[in-house]
């Protein structure tokens, strides 16, 4: 039993640690007050739109961003989607 409270546990902490330090995405009006950084692709997603969101989320915590507007998405048998990155 404290092996299940202890995995759940841990779940939870790291979802939470996730959410507190991922990038997140904006749209370009809250866009317009920040700076940007730079851009970053991700491509070859099987999956959902939320996927894509946190593919890029990896991808914009990884060059040092707080944020991202995804700037272009396609989807044909994956997704592939561009963003900005700011901070």
């Amino acid at each position: 039993m404290k092996v299940i409270t202890a995995a759940s546990l841990m779940t939870v902490i790291s979802a939470l640690s996730f959410g507190a330090f991922a990038a997140e995405s904006i749209n370009q009006e809250q866009a317009s007050h920040l700076h940007p950084i730079g851009t970053v692709s991700v491509g070859g997603i099987a999956g959902t739109p939320s996927d894509i969101h946190q593919a890029l989320s990896q991808a914009a915590d990884a060059k040092g961003a707080t944020s991202y507007r995804v700037t272009e998405a396609r989807e044909n048998d994956t997704w592939h989607a561009t963003a900005e990155l700011y901070k």
